[in-house]
């Protein structure tokens, strides 16, 4: 049996849920299956969903091209 896709209205009650922000700060919500969520106050930007193991991946990869990057100077 295949799962429902979610709908924007449950993308939007998981950001505001503070059960799935630990520490009101990092956003972590297994059933949430996008890699950078907005935040709460959605004029900040996006944040990593920490339960997806494709965002960790990707902020890695981020963190090491800044690095590289910074390096070549």
């Amino acid at each position: 049996m295949k799962s429902e896709k979610p709908t924007p209205q449950d993308y939007e009650n998981w950001t505001n849920d503070p059960d799935n922000w630990v520490w009101g700060l990092f956003y972590f919500n297994p059933k949430d299956d996008r890699i950078f969520p907005p935040k709460k106050i959605k004029w900040m930007g996006w944040t990593t969903n920490f339960a997806n193991p494709h965002s960790v991946f990707a902020i890695i990869a981020i963190l090491i091209i800044l690095i590289q990057l910074s390096r070549i100077r």
